[in-house]
């Protein structure tokens, strides 16, 4: 190859490789740190852009969007002096690229360390109980440690969050028994007050029942008392109105001669029973005389007949609510 072939394909390699060097394309969401002649000149963001060859340089690139970074596991020391693991995972953005690149080395790295030491520091705090209890807590502290440490070097920490905390295994087989315990004691807790409610409830309602047992036997009684009492006042009723009836029918003409002949069979029929009965008995010596003992007996309604038309007035309105029957009318 002749040498003047050479220097022309060595200018245009040289041109190419200007070119390239020159003209630079900046994606979404992402910066480019530019140093001319060694020192720090400008942020390029999305877009296109020109730079001088030899002379300006692409130092550092970063991502603008929230970046994931996991914790690795560590062993820490609890109040009560027993060793966990906790791992986690931390959530940062770049706020500040120029500082991301002049402010710290590895960026990732120092959060990193900072977010396991707050870790630490803050589980050291806390008894083993209530490590689990408290993760909230303890995300809080590691975000605010980190996020305050991390403004020079242009980070912002948005959140931390704690993905595992494993004790060892005797305090897990402890914490396991406690557990376990503790579940016993809350069912039977649970079945006693169970039974004591179950109590009560048939407490109350025996209670009840025998409320309304008694409500119903005075019921009852005060229903059977009132027939009864309605009975003997309907009785009465009758009786009253069939005594009117016979007074009535025995004051019309003839009355008296029906009474006597009724007295006459009456006494004829209890004279024959009498007879048919082998009872040993004194009898007056005129039992046969029929005629002599309805006379007699006629005698006696018309006295009393007598009797009740001589009372006073007065007597009777001063018992308004007591029924009288009217007088008896008798033939002779």
């Amino acid at each position: 190859m002749e040498p003047t072939t050479f220097a022309i394909l060595a200018v245009i390699l040289f041109i190419i490789i200007s070119l390239a060097n020159m003209a630079w394309v900046v994606p979404q969401r992402t910066v480019y740190i530019v140093e001319r002649l060694g020192k720090y000149y400008a942020t390029l963001e999305a877009g296109f852009h020109i730079l001088i060859p030899f002379v300006d340089k692409v130092a550092y690139r970063h991502s603008m969007k929230e970046m994931v970074i996991d914790v690795p596991p560590q062993v820490c020391i609890t109040k009560d002096n027993i060793s966990v693991e906790v791992d986690g995972i931390l959530y940062i953005q770049i706020v500040d690229p120029a500082k991301a690149s002049y402010g710290v080395t590895r960026y990732e790295f120092a959060t990193t360390q900072l977010a396991q030491t707050t870790m630490r520091s803050e589980i050291g705090k806390l008894e083993l109980d209530r490590t689990f209890e408290e993760r909230e807590k303890i995300n809080m502290e590691i975000v605010a440690a980190v996020d305050k440490a991390s403004i020079p070097w242009g980070i912002k920490v948005t959140r931390h969050e704690i993905k595992n905390i494993t004790p060892p295994d005797s305090i897990k087989g402890a914490m396991e028994k406690q557990m376990r315990a503790e579940r016993e004691k809350r069912a039977l807790i649970a079945e006693s007050e169970g039974d004591k409610q179950a109590k009560i409830n048939r407490a109350e309602g025996d209670k009840q029942q025998a409320i309304a047992l008694s409500e119903g036997e005075k019921m009852k009684r005060i229903n059977e008392a009132e027939g009864r009492g309605q009975e003997i006042e309907r009785v009465a009723f009758a009786t009253a109105k069939g005594i009117r009836e016979i007074a009535n029918a025995i004051s019309e003409k003839g009355g008296g001669d029906a009474v006597n002949l009724r007295i006459a069979e009456q006494y004829l029929q209890e004279f024959g029973k009498l007879a048919q009965k082998n009872n040993t008995m004194i009898i007056p010596s005129n039992l046969s005389d029929v005629a002599g003992m309805v006379g007699a007996v006629g005698k006696v309604l018309t006295a009393t007949r007598a009797q009740a038309a001589a009372q006073p007035a007065a007597q009777a309105a001063a018992q308004p609510a007591t029924f009288v029957p009217p007088p008896l009318k008798l033939n002779d």
